[in-house]
């Protein structure tokens, strides 16, 4: 079964994904939409995609700019990473802090990241992937982020990897911000 945790900002939830194992391998469900309807979640996937990242790179913070913003589910299912959110959404009590775990091929957890959030990660792993379910298609126009050191986590990495797009975001503190909660 399914079982979702809220997390300490308001509206996302660390999922589990149930996982069923035998001398074959295993078998992971990420979606199913009544699943998620009833637990008060109404995500409409309309796109989906993976990223493969070496050992050290940090992609983030990115998210969609209204009216092509998106909510996520996001899992990592080989590998590892540090998974990082942010509340940004200006009337929410909890904007401007985030949340961060490890998401694992091991651990089966996923992120419900609603509208109004940066996301990013860390590869803990070589080869790492990090499979995404979005609720809007990919607008390159409203596609953006902050950077990855502006809002106050220790990515505890010495020589990230990043790429120059990522380096070229505004810092939190001057990103003014179009959500609501």
């Amino acid at each position: 079964m399914f079982h979702f945790s809220p997390l300490p900002l308001n509206d996302a939830f660390l999922v589990t994904l149930p996982a069923f194992n035998d001398d074959r391998g295993s078998f992971i469900k990420v979606f199913q939409h009544s699943i998620f309807a009833h637990e008060g979640i109404d995500f409409r996937l309309q796109e989906s995609y993976f990223s493969l990242s070496a050992k050290d790179v940090i992609r983030g913070m990115h998210f969609q700019l209204p009216p092509h913003d998106h909510a996520k589910v996001v899992y990592c299912p080989s590998g590892a990473i540090l998974d990082v959110m942010v509340d940004l959404r200006s009337d929410s009590d909890t904007y401007g802090r985030y949340y961060a775990t490890t998401l694992s091929a091991d651990n089966h957890l996923a992120y419900y990241i609603p509208k109004g959030f940066a996301h990013g990660f860390k590869s803990l792993s070589e080869g790492a992937m990090t499979c995404y379910l979005v609720s809007s298609e990919h607008s390159r126009e409203h596609d953006t982020g902050i950077r990855y050191d502006s809002f106050g986590f220790d990515w505890e990495c010495y020589a990230p990897v990043l790429s120059e797009r990522d380096l070229s975001f505004s810092r939190l503190e001057d990103f003014s911000s179009p959500f609501l909660r």
